[in-house]
């Protein structure tokens, strides 16, 4: 299965103003903004007043989500003071720095909204470009992503992270343009289905795409630095190929772990066995050309990594089996169509390919 990218037309911002926002739902929202916050206290006032420009003039109820990642220069006490200010401001802290994947994961779990925006908290992500997320989130559309077309970064990080997004995408066979990107838009029920840890955050789009959703990308601006310094190491680069490793298996190969293990234990055994095969046939044919010949050691050596890796395989699908439940199967139903039903039954999400309008491109799953 494949995918592919369609151009499309852009969205109106303005489609989503409106001249009164709904009052504060205490059961939920109708959007969640979550907010990794680590060493920000520079940036979190200009950021608060951005967002609160932007989200009252949408026609929505909201809350505003700041997950502290154990900062340690004030952050923490300023995002406390906004809460204390504004009951649609939502403060968690966690016990110390634990990484981007578990901020966000955490923000999911207290997030109410049906549809969750996450964004960075170093204001190089304009808040003004929510509304043209949420013109993307069209019916078909499922998560958008940002792209940052020009992105105000030293070419020390751009360089890396144009590697990093060409090599993702020819392995995920997803095209989007910018994987990393931390603007994204998500519905509720995309992110209940993650599971975040590490750093394969960075992998979102190709996680929520292996369960049938549909990804759509849209160009945002991308905007300096003003206070503080950037996360970013080369040491991350080298992480981030050991992650697209681990997302692809898990894609890929995790209900089915002995294609992968089987042809390459497959691939050991016949090389072996081809490579002993001729050895015998020179045996036959005189004896001593056997005693000086290492290659009939390497040939048996192949069969016998070939029958463990076989082996891996088999009992990872043991595993597989065992862990498998119905109930995920159920999570993947969108819609049921009886002819006796005057509607479409709704069920969780996971569709097959659909396109939409309002995006730059869209990577969804062929039919």
């Amino acid at each position: 299965m494949g995918a592919r990218l369609q151009e499309i037309g852009g969205s109106d911002p303005a489609a989503h103003a409106g001249p009164d926002r709904h009052p504060h739902l205490e059961a939920g929202a109708d959007l969640s903004v979550v907010i990794p916050i680590f060493d920000e206290q520079h940036n979190l006032p200009l950021l608060h007043r951005r967002l609160i420009e932007v989200l009252d003039g949408l026609d929505r109820s909201y809350e505003v989500i700041f997950v502290d990642d154990g900062s340690t220069d004030g952050s923490v006490r300023i995002c406390r003071e906004l809460s204390a200010a504004d009951d649609r401001i939502v403060t968690v802290e966690l016990r110390r720095h634990f990484g981007k994947a578990t901020a966000l994961q955490a923000g999911f779990q207290v997030a109410r909204g049906a549809v969750i925006i996450t964004m960075d908290g170093d204001l190089q992500d304009d808040p003004k470009e929510i509304p043209a997320f949420l013109s993307a989130l069209t019916e078909n559309v499922d998560l958008v992503s940002g792209w940052k077309r020009n992105r105000q970064d030293p070419l020390s990080k751009t360089l890396p992270s144009r590697i990093f997004n060409a090599v993702t995408s020819f392995v995920s066979g997803i095209p989007l343009r910018d994987f990393n990107c931390g603007f994204k838009a998500y519905r509720a029920e995309v992110v209940r289905q993650l599971d975040l840890y590490g750093e394969i955050y960075r992998f979102i789009p190709v996680l929520a795409h292996a369960k049938g959703y549909n990804v759509a990308e849209i160009p945002v601006d991308h905007q300096p630095r003003r206070y503080g310094a950037s996360k970013y190491s080369f040491e991350r680069f080298l992480r981030g190929a050991f992650d697209l490793l681990t997302v692809t298996f898990l894609c890929r190969f995790q209900r089915r772990p002995l294609h992968l293990f089987g042809v390459v234990g497959m691939f050991f055994i016949l090389v072996g066995l081809a490579i002993d095969a001729y050895m015998t046939f020179l045996w036959l044919v005189d004896a001593s050309t056997l005693s000086n010949r290492p290659l009939l050691l390497f040939g048996t050596l192949l069969i016998i990594v070939g029958v463990q890796v076989l082996v891996f395989g088999l009992l990872a699908e043991m595993i597989t089996a065992s862990s498998y439940r119905r109930s995920d199967v159920v999570e993947m139903i969108r819609q049921v169509h009886r002819a006796s039903a005057a509607e479409p039954e709704r069920g969780p999400p996971q569709s097959r390919t659909t396109r939409t309008e309002g995006a730059v491109g869209v990577a969804a799953r062929r039919s």
